[in-house]
């Protein structure tokens, strides 16, 4: 039973790699064509080009941190090496919520429709607000680091003492969970704020679908559009998110599983995030959607050929 499971997961895995690059990979060539041919790109266009980006180190350095378990457990790796995979999932994963949250407040701000002055002076800035929160919560990611750091110091400091394996593996299991706890503390900030944006926006739909009631028009016009494919964007990041968050509290759940698979398993649920929420971006993008569309019309035109 487990090495069937093992198998099922590890083609669950590496499907799910395969697909996160490819879908990143595309919005990235997508953007980095249309910045090259234009010699400008869009404030939309640089927000998914880095989101995609970050995205790809994410899936990379999660697949690494596998690959490395499958070499040997974590408890037994170099000092070094523990800090460089936790620091650079820390930096990618960081960016990659942060990113995809401010994307959510974009589409909010753009959309929405609110008479309140104070949301009016919001969507009149919106680059310079967004722009804002970007480098704002750079102050989160340098906090974060610096306590991520410390736990390991700590811990390389008690691994030295330590000689025996359970011992290690103890000293290690509390480890992680610190950095979980860590982690699941620090991501919880973007998860309010998309959580609010989309909200907002609901009750924006709500309200304009009322004075479309009044004015007797159809429910099908460009606002209402608009506002239903962010809406979809928005709940599809908050559902994958949550899977996300799902997958740090699988990791701190003890399994009575054969070795590795607690590991996989939460593995697998945090690749669904960055690998599926992108091929969401791409159809809810009409650019690259355009550009998907001639991807595949060329496909299909080679194989006829």
């Amino acid at each position: 039973m487990g090495s069937t499971l093992y198998s099922i997961f590890t083609i669950v895995m590496v499907a799910e790699f395969v697909f996160g690059n490819l879908s990143n990979g595309f919005i990235v060539l997508t953007n980095f064509i249309d910045w090259v041919r234009k010699r400008t790109l869009s404030f939309i266009g640089w927000i998914l080009l880095l989101l995609a980006i970050s995205r790809m180190f994410l899936i990379l350095e999660m697949l690494l941190a596998w690959l490395k378990y499958l070499q040997y457990s974590f408890s037994f790796m170099a000092g070094t090496e523990v800090r460089v995979i936790m620091l650079t999932w820390v930096v990618s994963n960081h960016f990659s919520l942060w990113l995809a949250t401010i994307l959510s407040i974009f589409y909010f701000l753009k959309i929405a429709s609110f008479s309140r002055p104070a949301f009016l002076y919001v969507k009149w800035r919106v680059k310079q607000v967004l722009l804002t929160i970007l480098l704002g919560n750079a102050i989160f990611l340098l906090f974060n680091i610096i306590q991520i750091n410390k736990h390991i110091e700590e811990w390389m400091c008690q691994y030295d003492r330590n000689t025996t394996w359970s011992s290690r593996m103890s000293g290690y299991e509390r480890f992680s969970e610190l950095v979980l706890l860590k982690m699941i503390m620090f991501s919880l900030i973007p998860f309010m704020m998309a959580l609010a944006s989309v909200i907002l926006l609901i009750i924006s739909l709500w309200k304009h679908l009322q004075k479309m009631q009044l004015n007797f028009r159809g429910e099908q016009d460009s606002s209402t559009k608009a506002h239903m494919n962010a809406l979809r964007i928005m709940v599809s990041f908050l559902l994958l998110y949550a899977s996300y968050f799902i997958s740090f509290f699988i990791s701190l759940i003890p399994m009575t599983h054969p070795k590795g698979l607690d590991h996989m398993l939460s593995l697998i649920v945090g690749l669904f995030y960055p690998s599926s929420h992108s091929f969401i971006l791409i159809l809810g993008h009409a650019n690259l959607r355009h550009a998907c569309h001639l991807v595949l019309r060329q496909l299909r035109c080679g194989q006829k050929q």
